[in-house]
């Protein structure tokens, strides 16, 4: 049986994937977390052979959870789930060890199909993200400004660009105001760009806000 703990805040999306996952008789659901802390905790107690994670989760975020995951348990595979579509988040979590990336919206099987493939020591990813990473292989590959930031500094511009202000986003991701901002700061001077709607138009454009 292949051991699986599902991270992901809400009760029903965990009740959800459980119900998906108990369908295939080589799959169990082993374990849950609510949060980042909590998953690490377990994962530190117990062994498990597939972390299913959420993206976004109070306290410990997705991102950060899973650079400790691949520092502290390095060989065991983590298939992100997010609500967010492919081109936000996918390359992202990709290059920073996650072994597939499967968006919320996408059929049951396929979830089923990403779990059984990363056990066996493969990648899942769609043919839409395969391209995009043979392109970024390419000799004349241009980076993209928004590629520059860091992980959080992304997540906050992806934030930003949906509407959210800076003091929504601090309660959200647990920090204060006044890094928020400076973080905001950090993405302007990256991205030379000047205000809020400056971003809002690049994501748009670039298709990194639903």
């Amino acid at each position: 049986m292949i051991k699986i703990i599902i991270a992901d805040d809400h009760p029903i999306v965990r009740a959800g994937m459980k119900q998906i996952i108990s369908e295939a008789s080589d799959l169990v659901v082993a374990a849950e977390a609510s949060d980042g802390h909590k998953l690490l905790s377990k994962i530190r107690a117990e062994n498990f052979d597939v972390v299913i994670l959420d993206i976004t989760m109070p306290h410990l975020d997705g991102l950060d959870v899973l650079k400790q995951l691949k520092i502290e348990k390095p060989k065991l595979p983590v298939i992100v789930l997010s609500i967010h579509p492919e081109d936000q988040y996918a390359l992202r979590v990709l290059k920073a060890g996650a072994s597939g990336y499967v968006t919320k919206a996408s059929a049951p099987d396929e979830l089923i199909n990403a779990i059984r493939k990363v056990c066996r020591g493969g990648k899942y990813i769609s043919p839409s993200i395969a391209e995009k990473l043979a392109v970024q292989l390419g000799a004349n590959f241009k980076e993209m400004p928004h590629e520059a930031l860091s992980d959080r500094e992304y997540q906050v511009l992806c934030m930003l660009a949906s509407g959210k202000t800076v003091t929504e986003i601090a309660d959200e991701l647990a920090l204060s105001v006044k890094t928020v901002s400076t973080y905001r700061a950090r993405i302007l001077e990256k991205m030379d760009m000047k205000n809020n709607a400056e971003l809002i138009h690049y994501a748009v454009q670039n298709k990194l806000v639903d």
